[in-house]
Protein backbone atom coordinates (compact mmCIF):
# COMPACT_ATOMS: atom_id res chain seq x y z
CA UNK A 1 0.00 0.00 0.00
CA UNK A 2 1.47 3.43 -0.95
CA UNK A 3 1.64 6.72 0.53
CA UNK A 4 -1.44 8.86 -0.54
CA UNK A 5 0.57 11.84 -1.93
CA UNK A 6 -2.29 14.23 -3.74
CA UNK A 7 -6.35 15.06 -2.24
CA UNK A 8 -8.98 16.61 -3.91
CA UNK A 9 -10.83 18.49 -1.50
CA UNK A 10 -14.83 19.17 -2.75
CA UNK A 11 -16.06 22.56 -1.07
CA UNK A 12 -14.19 25.78 -0.09
CA UNK A 13 -16.27 26.88 3.19
CA UNK A 14 -14.27 26.59 6.30
CA UNK A 15 -13.82 22.57 6.46
CA UNK A 16 -12.17 22.82 3.11
CA UNK A 17 -9.27 25.51 2.91
CA UNK A 18 -8.41 23.87 7.01
CA UNK A 19 -8.24 20.91 5.35
CA UNK A 20 -6.10 21.80 2.19
CA UNK A 21 -3.36 23.63 4.64
CA UNK A 22 -3.17 20.82 6.81
CA UNK A 23 -3.01 18.05 3.96
CA UNK A 24 -0.52 20.44 2.60
CA UNK A 25 1.83 20.34 6.21
CA UNK A 26 1.53 16.67 5.63
CA UNK A 27 2.99 16.42 2.98
CA UNK A 28 0.18 15.70 0.48
CA UNK A 29 -0.83 18.17 -2.23
CA UNK A 30 -4.40 19.20 -2.14
CA UNK A 31 -6.66 21.52 -4.75
CA UNK A 32 -10.05 22.73 -3.50
CA UNK A 33 -12.88 22.71 -5.87
CA UNK A 34 -15.83 24.98 -4.66
CA UNK A 35 -18.91 24.79 -6.25
CA UNK A 36 -19.53 28.60 -6.68
CA UNK A 37 -18.24 30.78 -9.37
CA UNK A 38 -17.33 33.24 -6.89
CA UNK A 39 -15.90 33.51 -2.99
CA UNK A 40 -18.72 33.88 -0.20
CA UNK A 41 -18.38 36.86 1.67
CA UNK A 42 -21.61 37.71 2.29
CA UNK A 43 -22.91 34.12 3.52
CA UNK A 44 -23.90 33.33 7.28
CA UNK A 45 -23.75 35.28 10.75
CA UNK A 46 -22.19 35.08 13.91
CA UNK A 47 -20.39 32.33 15.52
CA UNK A 48 -17.69 31.57 18.00
CA UNK A 49 -14.56 29.85 17.57
CA UNK A 50 -13.61 27.77 20.62
CA UNK A 51 -10.34 27.01 22.27
CA UNK A 52 -9.94 23.84 20.87
CA UNK A 53 -10.59 25.10 17.33
CA UNK A 54 -8.10 27.80 17.92
CA UNK A 55 -5.64 24.66 19.48
CA UNK A 56 -6.57 22.65 15.97
CA UNK A 57 -5.67 26.05 14.33
CA UNK A 58 -2.51 26.34 15.76
CA UNK A 59 -1.52 23.07 14.45
CA UNK A 60 -1.30 24.47 11.16
CA UNK A 61 -0.34 27.80 11.86
CA UNK A 62 -3.63 29.26 11.17
CA UNK A 63 -4.93 30.55 14.56
CA UNK A 64 -3.00 34.43 14.58
CA UNK A 65 -5.20 35.19 11.55
CA UNK A 66 -8.38 33.88 13.23
CA UNK A 67 -7.13 35.61 16.48
CA UNK A 68 -7.02 38.83 14.39
CA UNK A 69 -10.73 39.02 13.19
CA UNK A 70 -12.10 37.29 16.65
CA UNK A 71 -13.35 39.20 19.77
CA UNK A 72 -12.70 38.05 23.22
CA UNK A 73 -15.46 35.96 24.92
CA UNK A 74 -14.89 34.69 28.06
CA UNK A 75 -18.34 33.75 29.57
CA UNK A 76 -21.68 33.20 28.43
CA UNK A 77 -24.49 34.55 30.87
CA UNK A 78 -27.38 33.30 30.73
CA UNK A 79 -31.57 35.23 31.81
CA UNK A 80 -35.09 34.22 31.98
CA UNK A 81 -37.08 36.32 29.92
CA UNK A 82 -37.75 38.15 32.97
CA UNK A 83 -34.34 39.03 33.25
CA UNK A 84 -33.26 36.99 36.09
CA UNK A 85 -29.80 36.32 36.01
CA UNK A 86 -29.47 31.89 36.20
CA UNK A 87 -26.04 31.15 35.49
CA UNK A 88 -22.88 31.94 33.74
CA UNK A 89 -20.89 29.87 31.62
CA UNK A 90 -17.03 30.28 31.79
CA UNK A 91 -14.53 28.31 30.27
CA UNK A 92 -11.63 26.60 32.45
CA UNK A 93 -9.13 29.38 33.53
CA UNK A 94 -6.05 28.27 32.24
CA UNK A 95 -7.67 28.07 28.15
CA UNK A 96 -7.95 31.42 26.65
CA UNK A 97 -11.33 33.22 25.94
CA UNK A 98 -13.64 31.97 22.88
CA UNK A 99 -13.69 34.25 19.91
CA UNK A 100 -16.36 36.01 18.70
CA UNK A 101 -16.50 36.55 14.66
CA UNK A 102 -18.80 37.07 11.90
CA UNK A 103 -18.36 33.98 9.67
CA UNK A 104 -18.00 36.11 5.98
CA UNK A 105 -14.59 37.42 8.26
CA UNK A 106 -13.76 34.14 9.38
CA UNK A 107 -14.55 32.37 5.75
CA UNK A 108 -12.26 35.15 3.99
CA UNK A 109 -9.33 35.20 6.65
CA UNK A 110 -9.05 30.99 6.00
CA UNK A 111 -9.63 31.52 2.14
CA UNK A 112 -7.01 34.39 2.10
CA UNK A 113 -4.35 32.30 4.37
CA UNK A 114 -4.97 28.96 2.07
CA UNK A 115 -4.32 31.41 -1.11
CA UNK A 116 -1.01 32.93 0.95
CA UNK A 117 0.56 29.74 1.01
CA UNK A 118 -0.16 28.95 -2.82
CA UNK A 119 -3.49 26.34 -2.13
CA UNK A 120 -5.15 26.29 -5.53
CA UNK A 121 -8.92 26.83 -5.21
CA UNK A 122 -11.39 26.51 -8.47
CA UNK A 123 -14.80 27.99 -8.86
CA UNK A 124 -17.57 27.01 -10.58
CA UNK A 125 -16.42 23.70 -9.70
CA UNK A 126 -19.83 21.96 -8.79
CA UNK A 127 -19.38 18.03 -8.34
CA UNK A 128 -21.97 15.59 -9.68
CA UNK A 129 -20.52 12.28 -9.19
CA UNK A 130 -17.36 10.24 -8.47
CA UNK A 131 -15.55 7.06 -9.33
CA UNK A 132 -12.53 5.07 -8.17
CA UNK A 133 -9.76 4.19 -10.11
CA UNK A 134 -8.35 0.72 -10.46
CA UNK A 135 -9.63 -2.38 -9.02
CA UNK A 136 -13.00 -2.68 -7.37
CA UNK A 137 -11.13 -4.15 -4.26
CA UNK A 138 -8.03 -2.02 -4.11
CA UNK A 139 -8.98 1.48 -5.94
CA UNK A 140 -5.95 3.48 -6.41
CA UNK A 141 -7.49 6.60 -6.36
CA UNK A 142 -10.56 9.08 -7.65
CA UNK A 143 -11.83 10.78 -10.57
CA UNK A 144 -14.29 13.41 -9.53
CA UNK A 145 -16.90 14.49 -12.46
CA UNK A 146 -18.24 18.18 -12.15
CA UNK A 147 -21.35 19.85 -13.86
CA UNK A 148 -19.37 21.80 -16.46
CA UNK A 149 -18.12 18.54 -17.79
CA UNK A 150 -14.21 18.81 -16.12
CA UNK A 151 -13.03 15.57 -14.27
CA UNK A 152 -10.14 15.51 -11.66
CA UNK A 153 -8.19 12.70 -10.56
CA UNK A 154 -5.86 12.28 -7.05
CA UNK A 155 -5.13 9.61 -4.89
CA UNK A 156 -7.87 10.81 -2.45
CA UNK A 157 -11.17 12.58 -2.20
CA UNK A 158 -12.31 14.76 0.66
CA UNK A 159 -15.99 15.84 0.88
CA UNK A 160 -15.86 18.60 3.35
CA UNK A 161 -18.99 20.19 1.04
CA UNK A 162 -21.30 20.85 4.24
CA UNK A 163 -24.37 19.97 6.04
CA UNK A 164 -25.87 19.06 1.66
CA UNK A 165 -22.87 17.16 1.02
CA UNK A 166 -23.31 15.63 -2.44
CA UNK A 167 -19.50 13.58 -1.61
CA UNK A 168 -21.79 12.13 1.69
CA UNK A 169 -25.09 10.51 -1.16
CA UNK A 170 -21.76 9.39 -3.19
CA UNK A 171 -20.57 7.68 -0.47
CA UNK A 172 -23.93 6.27 1.05
CA UNK A 173 -26.71 7.16 -1.39
CA UNK A 174 -29.11 6.19 1.78
CA UNK A 175 -26.94 8.50 3.84
CA UNK A 176 -29.02 10.75 6.45
CA UNK A 177 -30.70 14.12 5.08
CA UNK A 178 -30.27 16.98 7.79
CA UNK A 179 -32.98 17.61 10.34
CA UNK A 180 -34.43 20.49 11.17
CA UNK A 181 -34.36 21.44 14.91
CA UNK A 182 -37.26 23.56 14.76
CA UNK A 183 -35.56 26.98 15.09
CA UNK A 184 -34.82 29.31 12.31
CA UNK A 185 -31.64 31.72 12.63
CA UNK A 186 -31.14 35.30 12.67
CA UNK A 187 -28.38 37.40 13.22
CA UNK A 188 -26.71 40.86 13.08
CA UNK A 189 -24.60 44.09 14.36
CA UNK A 190 -26.14 47.47 16.05
CA UNK A 191 -25.13 50.48 16.52
CA UNK A 192 -26.63 53.80 19.29
CA UNK A 193 -27.95 51.05 21.46
CA UNK A 194 -26.91 53.41 24.65
CA UNK A 195 -26.06 50.02 26.51
CA UNK A 196 -23.13 49.43 28.61
CA UNK A 197 -20.43 47.23 27.44
CA UNK A 198 -20.60 43.30 28.52
CA UNK A 199 -17.20 43.18 28.81
CA UNK A 200 -15.87 39.63 27.40
CA UNK A 201 -19.21 38.32 28.06
CA UNK A 202 -22.16 37.36 25.51
CA UNK A 203 -25.87 37.53 27.41
CA UNK A 204 -28.18 35.13 26.27
CA UNK A 205 -32.22 34.55 27.30
CA UNK A 206 -34.76 32.46 26.95
CA UNK A 207 -37.58 34.23 25.83
CA UNK A 208 -41.12 33.40 26.51
CA UNK A 209 -41.45 33.03 22.84
CA UNK A 210 -37.68 32.58 21.40
CA UNK A 211 -33.77 32.61 22.19
CA UNK A 212 -31.76 35.65 21.89
CA UNK A 213 -28.41 36.37 22.68
CA UNK A 214 -25.90 39.51 22.31
CA UNK A 215 -22.73 40.98 23.30
CA UNK A 216 -22.13 44.84 23.35
CA UNK A 217 -18.29 45.58 22.41
CA UNK A 218 -16.50 48.42 24.49
CA UNK A 219 -16.92 50.62 20.98
CA UNK A 220 -20.31 50.51 21.66
CA UNK A 221 -21.21 48.10 19.00
CA UNK A 222 -23.51 44.99 19.74
CA UNK A 223 -23.52 41.72 18.26
CA UNK A 224 -26.95 39.44 18.12
CA UNK A 225 -27.95 36.27 17.10
CA UNK A 226 -32.15 35.23 17.37
CA UNK A 227 -33.43 31.72 17.51
CA UNK A 228 -37.42 31.68 16.70
CA UNK A 229 -39.31 28.47 16.96
CA UNK A 230 -40.80 27.77 13.44
CA UNK A 231 -42.82 25.61 12.54
CA UNK A 232 -41.67 24.80 8.97
CA UNK A 233 -38.05 24.77 8.06
CA UNK A 234 -36.83 27.29 5.47
CA UNK A 235 -33.90 27.60 3.47
CA UNK A 236 -31.76 30.44 3.14
CA UNK A 237 -33.00 30.96 0.28
CA UNK A 238 -36.33 30.86 1.43
CA UNK A 239 -36.00 32.82 4.67
CA UNK A 240 -34.34 35.52 2.42
CA UNK A 241 -37.45 36.07 0.35
CA UNK A 242 -38.87 38.02 3.10
CA UNK A 243 -37.45 41.44 3.75
CA UNK A 244 -35.17 42.48 6.53
CA UNK A 245 -37.39 44.95 7.66
CA UNK A 246 -40.37 42.88 7.74
CA UNK A 247 -37.91 39.67 9.76
CA UNK A 248 -37.09 42.37 12.40
CA UNK A 249 -40.54 43.23 13.22
CA UNK A 250 -41.42 39.73 13.65
CA UNK A 251 -38.49 39.36 15.53
CA UNK A 252 -39.26 42.56 17.97
CA UNK A 253 -42.62 40.77 17.95
CA UNK A 254 -41.49 37.65 19.42
CA UNK A 255 -39.79 39.63 22.24
CA UNK A 256 -42.23 42.09 22.96
CA UNK A 257 -42.71 41.10 26.47
CA UNK A 258 -39.19 39.97 27.85
CA UNK A 259 -37.80 41.95 29.97
CA UNK A 260 -34.05 42.46 29.23
CA UNK A 261 -33.05 45.23 25.85
CA UNK A 262 -33.64 42.95 23.51
CA UNK A 263 -36.59 45.65 21.32
CA UNK A 264 -33.61 48.58 22.13
CA UNK A 265 -31.20 46.31 20.19
CA UNK A 266 -33.10 45.68 17.33
CA UNK A 267 -34.48 49.45 17.16
CA UNK A 268 -30.82 50.25 16.29
CA UNK A 269 -30.04 47.10 14.26
CA UNK A 270 -28.09 48.03 11.16
CA UNK A 271 -30.37 46.83 7.86
CA UNK A 272 -26.93 45.99 5.63
CA UNK A 273 -25.64 43.74 8.62
CA UNK A 274 -28.92 41.81 9.00
CA UNK A 275 -28.35 38.31 8.32
CA UNK A 276 -31.64 35.65 8.22
CA UNK A 277 -29.79 32.42 8.03
CA UNK A 278 -33.38 30.47 7.71
CA UNK A 279 -33.61 26.66 9.68
CA UNK A 280 -31.07 25.46 11.81
CA UNK A 281 -30.12 21.57 11.18
CA UNK A 282 -28.03 19.07 12.69
CA UNK A 283 -27.51 15.53 11.46
CA UNK A 284 -27.32 13.31 14.74
CA UNK A 285 -24.97 10.69 13.29
CA UNK A 286 -23.84 9.55 9.57
CA UNK A 287 -23.75 6.21 9.67
CA UNK A 288 -20.40 6.03 6.85
CA UNK A 289 -17.97 8.69 6.86
CA UNK A 290 -15.78 7.00 4.14
CA UNK A 291 -15.92 4.00 1.61
CA UNK A 292 -12.50 3.35 -0.79
CA UNK A 293 -10.70 6.34 -1.44
CA UNK A 294 -13.46 8.96 -0.36
CA UNK A 295 -14.15 10.66 3.58
CA UNK A 296 -16.19 13.54 4.93
CA UNK A 297 -15.15 16.34 7.17
CA UNK A 298 -16.69 18.78 9.11
CA UNK A 299 -20.60 19.42 8.47
CA UNK A 300 -20.61 17.39 5.94
CA UNK A 301 -19.67 13.67 8.38
CA UNK A 302 -21.21 15.69 12.09
CA UNK A 303 -23.35 18.58 11.37
CA UNK A 304 -24.30 20.32 15.10
CA UNK A 305 -26.64 23.01 15.21
CA UNK A 306 -25.08 26.23 15.68
CA UNK A 307 -26.70 25.60 19.48
CA UNK A 308 -23.19 23.51 20.40
CA UNK A 309 -21.18 26.56 19.28
CA UNK A 310 -18.97 24.11 18.20
CA UNK A 311 -19.65 23.94 14.45
CA UNK A 312 -16.72 25.63 13.04
CA UNK A 313 -14.22 24.49 16.07
CA UNK A 314 -14.88 20.62 15.41
CA UNK A 315 -14.55 21.11 11.08
CA UNK A 316 -10.67 22.62 12.20
CA UNK A 317 -10.35 19.92 14.54
CA UNK A 318 -11.74 16.72 12.55
CA UNK A 319 -9.56 18.51 9.26
CA UNK A 320 -5.86 18.55 10.85
CA UNK A 321 -6.85 15.19 12.38
CA UNK A 322 -7.68 13.60 8.96
CA UNK A 323 -4.78 14.87 7.60
CA UNK A 324 -2.23 13.48 10.65
CA UNK A 325 -3.74 10.23 9.52
CA UNK A 326 -3.08 10.61 6.08
CA UNK A 327 0.48 11.54 6.82
CA UNK A 328 1.13 8.53 8.34
CA UNK A 329 -1.05 5.69 6.80
CA UNK A 330 -2.42 4.46 3.67
CA UNK A 331 -5.61 6.11 2.77
CA UNK A 332 -8.10 2.98 4.19
CA UNK A 333 -6.44 2.92 7.50
CA UNK A 334 -5.99 6.65 7.85
CA UNK A 335 -9.49 6.53 7.20
CA UNK A 336 -10.48 4.11 9.83
CA UNK A 337 -8.48 5.57 12.37
CA UNK A 338 -9.95 8.96 11.72
CA UNK A 339 -13.07 8.29 12.40
CA UNK A 340 -12.15 5.93 15.90
CA UNK A 341 -10.79 9.37 16.96
CA UNK A 342 -13.18 11.47 16.30
CA UNK A 343 -16.65 9.39 16.23
CA UNK A 344 -17.70 9.35 19.52
CA UNK A 345 -16.34 13.21 20.47
CA UNK A 346 -18.53 15.06 17.75
CA UNK A 347 -21.55 12.90 17.99
CA UNK A 348 -21.32 13.53 22.05
CA UNK A 349 -21.27 17.54 21.27
CA UNK A 350 -23.89 17.36 18.71
CA UNK A 351 -26.56 15.25 21.37
CA UNK A 352 -25.98 18.31 23.70
CA UNK A 353 -26.80 20.81 21.10
CA UNK A 354 -30.36 18.76 20.38
CA UNK A 355 -30.99 19.17 24.25
CA UNK A 356 -30.24 22.64 24.44
CA UNK A 357 -32.56 23.07 20.70
CA UNK A 358 -35.09 21.39 22.80
CA UNK A 359 -35.63 23.80 25.52
CA UNK A 360 -35.11 27.07 22.52
CA UNK A 361 -38.30 25.65 21.07
CA UNK A 362 -40.31 24.88 24.02
CA UNK A 363 -43.88 25.30 23.60
CA UNK A 364 -46.33 26.88 26.10
CA UNK A 365 -46.21 23.99 28.67
CA UNK A 366 -42.83 22.90 28.18
CA UNK A 367 -41.71 26.63 28.50
CA UNK A 368 -42.97 26.88 32.23
CA UNK A 369 -41.58 23.51 33.15
CA UNK A 370 -38.13 24.92 31.44
CA UNK A 371 -38.16 27.43 33.44
CA UNK A 372 -38.81 26.32 36.79
CA UNK A 373 -36.22 23.54 36.05
CA UNK A 374 -33.53 25.66 34.76
CA UNK A 375 -32.08 27.75 37.93
CA UNK A 376 -31.45 24.14 39.26
CA UNK A 377 -29.90 23.07 35.89
CA UNK A 378 -27.79 25.61 35.34
CA UNK A 379 -26.28 25.60 39.37
CA UNK A 380 -25.44 22.34 38.58
CA UNK A 381 -24.24 22.90 35.07
CA UNK A 382 -22.09 26.17 35.48
CA UNK A 383 -19.17 24.70 36.41
CA UNK A 384 -16.22 24.75 34.16
CA UNK A 385 -14.87 21.34 34.65
CA UNK A 386 -18.33 20.60 33.28
CA UNK A 387 -17.40 21.98 29.95
CA UNK A 388 -13.62 20.90 29.98
CA UNK A 389 -14.06 18.28 27.73
CA UNK A 390 -15.15 20.12 24.77
CA UNK A 391 -12.42 23.12 25.24
CA UNK A 392 -9.38 21.28 26.51
CA UNK A 393 -8.91 18.96 23.30
CA UNK A 394 -5.47 18.50 21.45
CA UNK A 395 -4.28 17.10 18.55
CA UNK A 396 -1.23 15.50 19.28
CA UNK A 397 0.22 16.26 15.61
CA UNK A 398 3.84 14.96 16.15
CA UNK A 399 2.92 11.41 17.62
CA UNK A 400 2.52 8.92 14.60
CA UNK A 401 -0.95 7.76 14.17
CA UNK A 402 -1.15 3.57 14.40
CA UNK A 403 -3.77 1.26 12.54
Amino acid sequence: MTKVKTALVVGGGIAGPVAAMALRQAGIEARVYEAYGSTAENVGGGLSIAPNGLAALKVIGADEVVRAIGLPMSSIVMHSWTGKRLASFAGPADLEPQRFVMRPDLYQALYGEAARRGIPVEHGRRLVSAEHLGAPDAPSGVRAHFADGSTAEADVLIGADGIRSTVRTIIDPAAPRPRYTGLLGFGGWSTGTGLASTGDAMYMMFGKRAFFGYQVFPDGRCGWFANLPHPQPMSWTQANKTGKQEWLRLIMAAFADDRMPVLDILRTSVESEFVAVGGMEDIPRVPHWHRGRMVLVGDAAHATSPSSGQGASLAAESAVQLARCLRDLPAEQAFVAYERLRRERVERIIAAAARTNSNKAAGPVARVLRDALLPTAMRLLAKPEKMAWQFDHRIDWPTPVTP
